[in-house]
């Protein structure tokens, strides 16, 4: 059998010309454009859920019991009964969510709706976000020093003694105390 040769560069330039390529394929679509409106009836119909808990969730516990709590899911109730907030606890606060019950609920009424959770349920174990512990700040500052003192109280000795004084007084101690020594 005999080979066939193979075309110049002008031949092939001919047959590539006459020929018909495939159309190259189009990117499929953006999935959340699909998606969204799916993902609205779902929230319109199940709710947020604990996302909207978890931004909002100082406010219904406060600071304190936030930083030592996160909510992790609402399980449905049956039967069209009230849900159950599933809390994640950090050690022996959970002993003190559990005297708060009601007045969570009453909270979490406002924010979901009544009735969308009757209870909490709740486990022990460590945050996924812990936030950090504030530093403690001391409650007061300390005295002023006797010869501060001293000035201050020989500055203000040609006020009448009054309120006015009084203010005074308390006013020089608050910038004395927050001055450089």
């Amino acid at each position: 059998m005999a080979r066939r040769p193979l075309p110049t560069a002008e031949e092939a330039v001919a047959i590539l010309s006459r020929r018909r390529t495939r159309p190259p394929m189009r990117p499929p679509p953006p999935a959340g454009r699909n998606l969204a409106p799916l993902l609205k009836a779902l929230e319109a119909k199940h709710g947020q859920g604990p996302a909207a808990l978890q931004t909002r969730w100082k406010e219904i516990v406060g600071e304190p019991l936030a930083r030592r709590t996160e909510p992790v899911r609402i399980i449905k109730g049956r039967n069209g009964e009230g849900g159950a907030l599933e809390l994640r606890v950090d050690g022996p606060v959970a002993s003190l969510i559990q005297h708060q019950v009601p007045q969570i609920t009453a909270r979490l009424d406002l924010l979901l709706g009544k009735g969308v959770v009757t209870r909490l349920r709740i486990i022990q174990g460590p945050l996924k976000n812990p936030q950090p512990p504030q530093a403690l700040k001391p409650r007061r500052k300390p005295p002023l020093d006797a010869a501060r003192e001293r000035q201050l109280s020989d500055g203000l000795s040609n006020q009448p003694d009054g309120p006015l004084k009084d203010a005074l007084m308390k006013l020089g101690r608050g910038v004395l105390r927050n001055e450089p020594s």
